[in-house]
């Protein structure tokens, strides 16, 4: 079902009322009841929808309502004051952090949650398996353009797929593959997909697709985690040990990436988007996860905050298959 942007705006002011009217003092250690929105990257879908499943099973009297968009309409509603909280992949500037402060009078609160990774995937019958650094930059320039540049006998046309214009995806891979000041559409005519669910479908049915996607959605611990009841997935958050050995999906295939530069010898060794070397930087696809608010510290958009960054919002982030930033130390007895 679609709304108009008229109507969509009246559900953001009555939930903005909402989280306006819970503004009471509560004490250190407590958590704010309430009714809150959060703007996300439709790339980090999956995590928050667990987030907020969790949060609202351990505070019954909360409620987080997640809007899914490109990140820069994330930026531009949290600068227009149409919402108080915000995931993307970058941190405010300075400048945006006093445009806020002057123009909505709110403080800008910001906290690196996560490492994510831009993953590159490939229909189960398409037999290339590897791409270097290189490699990728020239499909994204216009210089490879058919698969069988790439030591493969298909001689089709790669089908070059992201989500929507606007999303981190899209503007992590021309910050980091293109000059300065370009797009990519400047090069190659991409297949726009409205989400990041839409590439993995059209990965999957498409041979000659090469999607590219955000890593969180490959992941299968989630999905299998949401067949389990929700008390029994808060016990396993809670107790899980720090493993890093989230398996990912097998649906489509995953390519590795390699990246020979000085600083590792020039290694031809390629790397899939697993969390160990996302964690080493030997998969060189990565990129930080950011939660920015400018709720005060008596709410409920305050309390998630607090909640995504501890322990458990940060073990449900392992589950997702990309990293958290915040490892949380546990104390051991050893017994000799």
């Amino acid at each position: 079902m679609k709304y108009s942007k008229t109507l969509l705006y009246c559900v953001m002011a009555a939930i903005v009322g909402m989280t306006l009217s819970a503004c009471v003092e509560i004490k250190r250690g407590e958590y704010a009841s309430g009714t809150a929105a959060v703007f996300c990257d439709d790339g980090f879908k999956n995590i928050l929808d667990e987030e907020i499943a969790a949060f609202e099973f351990s505070y019954k009297d909360a409620t987080i309502v997640p809007f899914y968009m490109s990140e820069q309409a994330c930026i531009d509603s949290l600068l227009a004051d149409k919402c108080q909280s915000i995931i993307i992949t970058r941190d405010f500037t300075k400048e945006e952090r006093q445009y806020v402060k002057s123009n909505n009078k709110r403080i800008v609160k910001s906290n690196c949650i996560a490492v994510d990774a831009v993953a590159m995937i490939v229909n189960k019958d398409n037999p290339v398996s590897a791409l270097s650094m290189d490699e990728i930059r020239k499909i994204l320039t216009g210089e490879i353009t058919r698969w069988s540049q790439l030591a493969c006998n298909d001689t089709t046309a790669i089908k070059v797929v992201f989500d929507a214009e606007g999303s981190s995806t899209v503007s992590y891979m021309r910050d980091k593959f293109l000059p300065q000041g370009k797009k990519i559409t400047d090069y190659i005519k991409p297949y726009a997909q409205k989400n990041n669910a839409a590439v993995f479908d059209a990965v999957k049915n498409d041979p000659d697709a090469l999607g590219i996607i955000s890593v969180s959605w490959l992941g299968n611990d989630l999905s299998v985690a949401q067949n389990v009841p929700m008390d029994r997935r808060m016990e396993d958050y809670a107790n899980e040990n720090d493993s890093i050995n989230t398996a990912l999906t097998e649906e489509v295939n995953i390519i590795k990436v390699s990246n020979p530069n000085e600083d590792n010898d020039f290694s031809p060794v390629a790397y899939k988007p697993y969390q160990l070397y996302i964690n080493s930087g030997e998969y060189p696809l990565f990129r930080k996860v950011w939660m920015i608010s400018t709720a005060s510290n008596s709410t409920v958009l305050h309390s998630f905050y607090t909640f995504v960054t501890g322990f458990v919002g940060q073990k449900i982030i392992i589950r997702s298959g990309i990293m958290p930033y915040h490892v949380h130390s546990r104390v051991v007895e050893v017994v000799k």
